[in-house]
Order: C-alpha cells, then structure tokens, then sequence
C-alpha cells in the first residue's frame, strides 16, 4: 500500500466507553487467555460484526413486514 492510501485508512476519531468492574474484569481475563494484543481491534470487532448484524437483520424489503406475514401464511 503506497503512503498516500494509508491517510485514507488512518483512524482519526476517538471514542471512550465505560465499563462496570464486571465488565472489565472479563474483558481482561478474555484478552488474557487467548493472548490478545490489540484490545482496540477486538472491541472494533466486536462492533462492527454486531453493526453488520443489525444492518442484514434491517435491511429494506419490497413489502412490509405484515405484508410478507400474510404472503406466508
């Protein structure tokens, strides 16, 4: 990848989250047991596959949901 195309990739835009001590207790201990490295890829994971989800599960249809039940039945 030429320099150029790594600004595009960079990430510039930061976001904080809080966690209960729970939370992070098993977040560590996750990242402890399978020797993860980059704690900031595995949330961005996380994330994105629960995004992704969300946008297959949303996505438009050619008719409504009541719509497609009655075709259904």
């Amino acid at each position: 990848m030429k320099a150029r195309d790594d600004r595009r990739y960079k990430r510039k835009y930061r976001k904080s989250i809080l966690l209960t001590d729970k939370e992070i207790s098993a977040f560590e201990q996750y990242c402890e047991r399978y020797k993860v490295r980059n704690q900031s890829q595995i949330i961005r994971e996380a994330l994105f596959k629960t995004i992704l989800q969300h946008y297959d599960e949303d996505y438009p249809t050619l008719f409504s949901k009541q719509e497609l039940a009655r075709l259904e039945q």
